[in-house]
């Protein structure tokens, strides 16, 4: 497949191009691309430019327009620009026609995010389940991305594609690599499935524990909360998706053990392929007895972010979980006092954060906490919320069990 991920020592510049639609206002774009920057920017780019434009609907071909298009043209060539991102998932079509009309690498949102989950993938279940998503992401674009895959190898980088006993009479180049990714992706589906059991027969053999997941955007905190319940060193980073693999630890808290489990980030414009790849780790959220919303609420937009996440969950059919929001970052809420004349209705921006746990949150009452995951900030009251939930649902389930009683030694042998 196409090389989109950079190397450690090469940062490529970048221009980013997104379009202003009814559905998707000014103020919307704009998120979309700091967010788009931000993907950018963990991949290894250095974003120089934007570009935005407003339209009904993307160009079918060209995504922007004509005029639009040559702007940019001249821009990438006077700066001798490496590469330009879409902040929308591009057809073969509109891939074929941008890479030939601006002369470098186009990118779009989804292959973007493919280039950082294979950056982050370190076990062989996470690398599969990238390779996976990445040849679910080619198969439609063959005719503008594909260049002969059996000198190439697989799109994870972990296995080597062949075309013996593929090719036959009269079969175009286009046919044989169709069926040399379809043939990979069987191989993939049918690994995942294999490891997807390894994890059920995993799951199982916990035992009678209490499962507790966190769930949220990417980088909100999530693996450094689990680093404070847990006592352990989950890998966290300012960065997005900075860890693929679901990580399970046991907790204790007082003389209560459960499980806890850090689950990979959402996003918006999270394709469905990627969802649908990475089932076999989301599976936790599924598993899950109570589920941990992390949000970041020094975020500009993160009543959105809550929807995505929301929306994720529903399609994972997990909706229907107990669920406690965890308002984290609480340290970096700023808000913009207004003048005493100021007349215009109060926004997340002009609010303290007071007035805005006073609104819908308050209706919430105990299953909405706030914290500071890095300043230790209201640890131990999470920790006690944390508590009587699971002992709550523990004695739901094994209300004739002394499993409470059971020493942290006991549990262990």
């Amino acid at each position: 497949m196409k090389e989109f991920i950079l190397s450690e020592t090469e940062t490529e510049e970048a221009v980013l191009v997104a379009i202003i639609t009814q559905k998707q206002d000014e103020r919307t774009t704009n998120e979309y691309l700091d967010e788009l920057a931000f993907l950018a920017d963990t991949a290894g780019a250095r974003v120089v430019k934007r570009y935005t434009q407003r339209m009904d609907r993307p160009h079918s071909v060209t995504y922007v327009g004509k005029g639009k298009l040559e702007e940019i043209r001249a821009y990438v060539a006077e700066h001798e620009i490496g590469m330009v991102i879409f902040d929308d998932e591009l057809s073969a079509k509109q891939i074929r026609t941008l890479e030939e009309a601006l002369k470098v690498k186009i990118l779009d949102r989804t292959s973007l995010i493919l280039d950082i989950f294979a950056m982050r993938a370190q076990t062989a279940n996470a690398k599969t389940q990238v390779e996976l998503a990445q040849y679910k992401y080619m198969l439609p674009r063959l005719t503008g991305l594909w260049t002969h895959l059996e000198r190439q190898g697989g799109g994870g980088g972990s296995a080597k594609g062949g075309s013996v006993g593929l090719r036959g009479p009269g079969e175009t180049q286009l046919e044989m690599d169709r069926r040399i990714i379809l043939n990979r992706m069987s191989l993939l589906k049918s690994q995942l499935k294999d490891i997807a059991q390894q994890k059920a027969t995993q799951r199982k053999n916990r035992g009678r524990l209490i499962r507790v997941a966190l769930v949220g955007y990417t980088n909100v905190g999530k693996s450094t909360t689990m680093n404070l319940l847990a006592k352990s060193e989950v890998f966290a980073e300012n960065k997005l998706f900075a860890t693929l693999d679901t990580t399970v630890r046991k907790v204790i808290i007082e003389n209560l053990p459960f499980l806890l489990s850090d689950t990979v980030g959402f996003i918006r414009k999270l394709p469905t392929d990627l969802i649908e790849s990475f089932k076999s780790t989301l599976d936790e959220v599924n598993e899950a007895d109570l589920l941990i919303h992390v949000v970041d609420i020094s975020h500009p937009t993160f009543e959105e972010q809550i929807e995505v996440v929301n929306r994720t969950i529903a399609e994972l059919g997990a909706a229907d979980k107990p669920m406690l929001m965890l308002f984290n970052k609480i340290d970096a809420y700023e808000h913009v006092p207004k003048e005493e004349d100021d007349l215009t209705p109060k926004t997340k921006e002009n609010i303290t954060l007071e007035e805005l746990k006073a609104t819908w949150m308050a209706k919430m009452d105990k299953n909405c906490l706030f914290i500071s995951a890095k300043e230790r900030q209201n640890i131990e009251y999470l920790k006690e919320v944390i508590y009587n939930r699971v002992k709550e649902l523990h004695v739901q389930r094994f209300p004739y069990n002394d499993f409470l009683f059971q020493t942290y030694e006991e549990l262990e042998e």
